[in-house]
């Protein structure tokens, strides 16, 4: 029989950067009991992202954000939504180029996940926010 699960999981960032959630996802899917199904991922915020990426070397996550400091620099005179500060827009635009939902199939009751892959919640301001990311889980 085909169940549906939800729950939400409140994050403390600490500032710009990528915040790995694999073994917090793993540890309530096993709570869940499902063998086969599907995780839905969700970010309930318009500065912060989430991203499938490497997590075995972290050199990956200090280019990938060198390589958005330089596509979207914060205090560009471009924009001129600044009311939170200078990485405001900054970080509006890094939300809308990046997603903020994941769907991640699960097989015997594991992620279905590459061996370096590692879920990332991906915070685009420079100073730390709380974030909340809510999961959805449909299977049997």
């Amino acid at each position: 029989m085909l169940t549906q699960h939800t729950t939400h999981l409140e994050l403390q960032t600490r500032g710009r950067g990528l915040v790995e959630i694999t073994a917090q996802l793993r540890h309530w899917l096993a709570s869940q009991g499902v063998t086969t199904g599907l995780l839905t991922v969700f970010v309930r915020h318009t500065s912060a992202s989430l991203l499938i990426q490497e997590n075995a070397d972290p050199d990956v996550r200090a280019d990938l954000e060198r390589y958005f400091a330089r596509l979207v620099p914060d205090g560009d005179p471009l924009f001129e939504h600044v009311a939170e500060g200078p990485d405001d827009m900054p970080a509006h635009v890094r939300c809308a180029l990046l997603p903020t939902q994941l769907a991640i199939p699960v097989v015997q009751g594991a992620l279905v996940l590459g061996t370096w892959q590692g879920v990332y919640l991906y915070e685009h301001r420079t100073r730390g926010h709380r974030r909340e990311v809510v999961l959805h889980l449909m299977g049997a």
